[in-house]
């Protein structure tokens, strides 16, 4: 199944025997959650989910975003309607990367019909409503591990031996600056790759054959197991889907740098070079 899907497509569907559950993950990096932003107006019949609380485990020393425990996972989505054979969509303010993370949790554990709203909010033509839904319980236990994961000793081995792909932008890949986390620079052997190239202005992706280009130049081919990273495992779900879109399954190190960085025995590369 195509991991995203257009705002017509979900319209149709909404009107056909089988409607999508839909997710509202609107957030934003450093910012209030995106819970104002949900009751000013959403889709109709979307619930909100909080990125940070719920898409989420307690910052430490696995990252500023590690994954959530599944059981509580499980229990966020069976309270937003979420079924184990339910279509669901999510979507966020346009930048898809909150979209993907809840994504890749969704595939993680097992759902096998989830898609990205292309484009997010931003691409929605239909009308939006300030109604809070009480969707009826659904039935979604997870399984984690439908989709590859990487820790940190794994992303260190596959950055010799396979292509590790780092999303975030190429001045923090270089060791330029670094907002966020302890330490600048990049996994040594990762490979730069900044998923802001994997849209177009609107925020849609590209089409599959320029993804599937773009990758291939980075360095991804057949039976080259690859995998990402990126701050704290969000925009690097983003390029995970992008990879799908492209033809690649990926693994995502979801602790990223922000796991990586915190461990001084870690060691760190700088400058546009992998090594």
């Amino acid at each position: 199944m195509k991991p995203i899907i257009t705002a017509s497509e979900c319209m149709s569907e909404s009107a056909g025997p089988r409607p999508p559950v839909f997710l509202d993950i609107r957030w934003q990096l450093g910012g209030p959650n995106g819970r104002a932003d949900y009751e000013a107006g959403h889709i109709p019949g979307a619930v909100f989910v909080d990125l940070d609380s719920e898409l989420a485990g307690p910052a430490g020393s696995g990252g500023r975003h590690p994954l959530p425990d599944p059981e509580a996972f499980g229990a966020v989505m069976r309270r937003a309607g979420v079924g184990a054979r339910t279509p669901v969509v999510v979507y966020d303010g346009g930048q898809g990367w909150a979209a993907a993370r809840a994504w890749w949790l969704l595939r993680w554990t097992g759902h096998s019909d989830v898609r990205v709203l292309d484009g997010g909010l931003a691409a929605w033509t239909g009308e939006l409503t300030t109604d809070d839904p009480e969707p009826a319980e659904g039935d979604f236990r997870p399984e984690p591990g439908a989709l590859g994961l990487l820790d940190a000793d794994a992303a260190a081995e596959l950055a010799r031996s396979g292509l590790l792909l780092d999303a975030r932008a190429a001045e923090r890949y270089r060791g330029e600056i670094e907002p966020l986390d302890r330490v600048a620079g990049h996994i040594p052997g990762a490979v730069s790759a900044p998923t802001t190239q994997n849209v177009e202005k609107d925020g849609r992706f590209l089409p599959a054959d320029a993804l599937a280009a773009r990758f291939t130049e980075l360095g991804a081919g057949s039976g080259t197991p690859v995998g990402v990273y990126c701050g704290s495992g969000v925009s690097g779900a983003h390029e995970v889907l992008a990879l799908e879109l492209a033809g690649h399954r990926a693994s995502l190190y979801a602790g990223s740098w922000s796991e990586w960085s915190s461990d001084e025995s870690r060691p760190v590369a700088t400058g546009p070079d992998p090594a």
